[in-house]
Order: structure tokens, then sequence, then C-alpha cells
């Protein structure tokens, strides 16, 4: 048994506006499986596929109070596309971030609900990725990370040091998942969180215990009674692990 990141989950007091947003910015369509639930995915995607990590934006009238503990890193292939992205995705309303990031060759940049990503700037390892170069977690110890996320999943661990961890799927497609080492502690419930499943034929509750064996803990944020089971990882990072398909 095991898992696969399939998607992540997004807070948003607008979904649907939100996820105008991120469509326009990744060049995914969208749709939604109910009110307040905005899906995007690439056009034409068949889902779930590890070519893309999907976006599913959440509408929550709570607030962003803190930064993120997890965001987007979105891939370029020159410094001309890095600035012509940068420009338009200020017209659809990002506006620039100060996350304490310095003299970086990087742009950091807030999406209208205050969401922080970043637009980094050509890298060879994310030529292939997609829109989506990585899906980014602070934490504070990227070995116990590794050690846990690489086992929660299929996934494959390319990097491992003090700094940070470096993950992608088994097939070595799409976006990357890293864990950058952070001074800042977890305050908050994420706004932003990953979204496992499981493959089809297996059975989700003997992989959420699967789960909890490895390090994760039950988690109440007010889930109620859901097909879904939310986990946290050992670092305190909510998750969700879904039902099989």
């Amino acid at each position: 048994m095991t898992t696969r990141l399939v998607q992540i989950h997004m807070k948003a007091r607008d979904d649907s506006a939100l996820g105008r947003f991120w469509a326009e910015a990744l060049g995914w369509g969208v749709s939604s499986e109910g009110p307040g639930v905005t899906n995007l995915e690439p056009v034409g995607f068949d889902y779930p596929d590890p070519t893309a990590v999907c976006i599913d934006i959440v509408a929550d009238p709570m607030p962003k109070t803190v930064k993120n503990r997890v965001h987007i890193d979105l891939a370029t292939t020159s410094a001309a596309h890095q600035a012509d992205l940068v420009a338009r995705l200020k017209d659809l309303g990002a506006t620039p971030a100060d996350v304490g990031q310095g003299d970086v060759p990087w742009t950091v940049l807030a999406d209208p609900e205050g969401n922080e990503f970043c637009v980094l700037e050509p890298r060879s390892i994310y030529r292939d990725t997609g829109p989506i170069a990585a899906v980014v977690v602070d934490c504070t110890d990227p070995r116990a990370m590794a050690r846990f996320w690489g086992e929660a999943m299929d996934w494959t661990v390319h990097e491992v040091t003090d700094e940070h961890a470096v993950l992608r799927s088994a097939q070595g497609v799409g976006p990357y998942l890293e864990f950058l080492r952070t001074p800042d502690v977890k305050t908050v419930r994420n706004r932003v969180h990953l979204d496992l499943r499981p493959y089809p034929g297996d059975d989700q509750a003997a992989e959420a215990a699967r789960l909890r064996a490895l390090g994760a803990s039950d988690i109440d944020i007010g889930q109620g009674d859901v097909p879904w089971t939310v986990l946290a990882d050992p670092e305190g990072n909510e998750f969700c692990v879904l039902t099989p398909l």
C-alpha cells in the first residue's frame, strides 16, 4: 500500500475569484464539485496523474493571519519569460510580497488573498515540470520530513540536507515536493495543505493506519463527518487521505 500526492487544498474567502486568478496564472481549466469548491487542473488532464498536482480551492471565512507554511513555486524558461510572467501576474491581481527573502533571483508575490508564491528564475531542474515547479513546505527538520514523506508516498527522495529535502513522483514527472528549513514555528492551521490519495483497490482506513505508524497523528479541524481522513505529519502539518481512485 502507498499513496500519491494528487492536489493541494487552498482556503479562500472567495473560491471562485481566487480560482479564476490561479487558472489564468497557470493556464489551467476551472470546474466545481459544488458550492464553495473550485477545482483547477490542466486542460484535458486525466485525474489523477503524476504529471500535475491539481489545486482545490475551498471557501473559508477565516482570514489569513500569518505567512503560509506551504506555497507554490512557478517555473520559467528564460529571464524574459520570468519578467513577462511577473508582469502578467501583477495585472491579474498579484502583489509584491516580502517574506524576508532579501536579494534573490526569484520574485516573491502574493495572490489576491495574500497567499505567497514565487516566480523562479530559469532552472534546468524544473524544465519539464509544467507551470508549477514545486510545492514547498516550511519545516524545522528536512531530514525528518524526508523520512516521513518518503515512506508516506511512493514519491522518490532526490536530495536531503540539513537545509532542504526534495521529492518527486516515482515516474519522474510533474512538480517537485520540497521541504525547506525555516526558523518559523507553526502556530495556526495551514490554509494550504497536501491531499493524498491511495491507489485503486487499496484500503483507505488501512492506509491511514500505516501513516499513523510512520508518525502521523489524527487531528480535528472541524471537518465533521467526511469521507476523507484528516491527519497531521510529525511537524503538525495537516493533510488529507482521500478515498482511493
